[in-house]
């Protein structure tokens, strides 16, 4: 470890822990980058965040490899300890840093639409990657989690135990060929992952085409059964496609019942329902007062007078 600079132990709740940044063939001299680091208090409270560290302002060529190192090996403590670290900005989670770039790489489910020029990036279908080291934005955070409250707060105070000590963990240091190099050897490894192996991209269409066929015949059954069951209100579902199969009139006429059966006891449930009730009840007697009136007066007027045959009449 090299010697710390003065600096302030403490910055608006984040202890500051001081690391060297060893000298680059392009840069020989050596740097000092400060690492802020506290517990981590999400907005959302979660079981995990009670075990773990929030980190900001991470070196930009941090992988997971060496935030392990940096927060146990070097610190002090034995290995182990940390679960799972949790870049900002990460598509996906960054196991080992040295992490074998010809394997497939695996991608998270996101969905997509195929109807909108879309396509569904399925588990284990994504094309292999052509990067072998993802590097980060200046001033990135990340998170930290350990396996237990215990690791986490041991961690937090071996970092105070640094600051007094006035040494300068070196960043990256043991991890001298574990990590894909930086430079123009990056970029020649890029170049050759730029043309993959046709077995892997194969293996990876076949993968995708056998996942996509599994998923458009379950959707198939699924819009079948929907189109020959009726839903609670009796109605059948439209669904894309041609229709199988009639439903069954007895189960569409049942569900109509019952639905009728829900709608009970709600008809004078608001005001207006029971005044327009009463208007028209009372437009009922109204109607039937005026039919009754027609008819004792049709009554009144036959009265007296009686038919012979079919047309002709007399009156007495």
């Amino acid at each position: 470890m090299a010697s710390s600079p003065s600096i302030p132990s403490e910055v608006s709740g984040y202890r500051i822990l001081a690391i060297s940044l060893p000298p680059l063939p392009s840069y020989p001299v050596s740097a000092t980058h400060y690492l802020y680091l506290r517990p981590h208090e999400p907005k959302l409270p979660t079981p995990a965040a009670a075990r773990s560290l929030f980190l900001v302002n991470v070196p930009f060529d941090a992988t997971e490899l060496h935030v392990r190192n940096l927060l146990s090996i070097q610190l002090g403590l034995p290995p182990g300890r940390i679960e799972e670290v949790q870049f900002e900005g990460s598509q996906k989670r960054i196991g080992s840093a040295a992490a074998e770039p010809a394997k497939v790489k695996k991608g998270k489910k996101r969905k997509r639409d195929f109807e909108r020029g879309n396509i569904e990036e399925l588990e284990g279908t994504a094309l292999p990657t052509t990067w072998d080291r993802e590097l980060r934005k200046d001033g990135r955070t990340a998170v930290v989690l350990f396996v237990d409250r215990l690791s986490m707060e041991t961690a937090y105070k071996a970092v105070k135990k640094v600051q007094k000590e006035g040494t300068m963990p070196i960043w990256g240091e043991g991890l001298e060929g574990k990590v894909p190099s930086l430079g123009s050897a990056r970029y020649l490894n890029h170049h050759k992952l730029q043309y993959p192996n046709k077995d892997q991209v194969l293996e990876s269409v076949n993968t995708y085409m056998t996942e996509y066929a599994a998923r458009e015949a379950a959707k198939a059954r699924l819009q079948a059964r929907q189109r020959q069951v009726p839903d609670e209100d009796g109605f059948i579902t439209v669904t894309k496609g041609g229709r199988t199969g009639p439903a069954r009139q007895d189960i569409a006429q049942e569900s109509a019942l019952k639905h009728k059966e829900k709608q009970k006891g709600l008809e004078d449930f608001y005001r207006f329902q029971t005044r327009d009730k009463k208007k028209a009840k009372a437009a009922e007697l109204m109607r039937k007062f005026e039919n009754d009136k027609a008819k004792v007066t049709r009554m009144r007027e036959m009265r007296g007078s009686f038919r012979v045959g079919y047309d002709v009449w007399f009156t007495l």
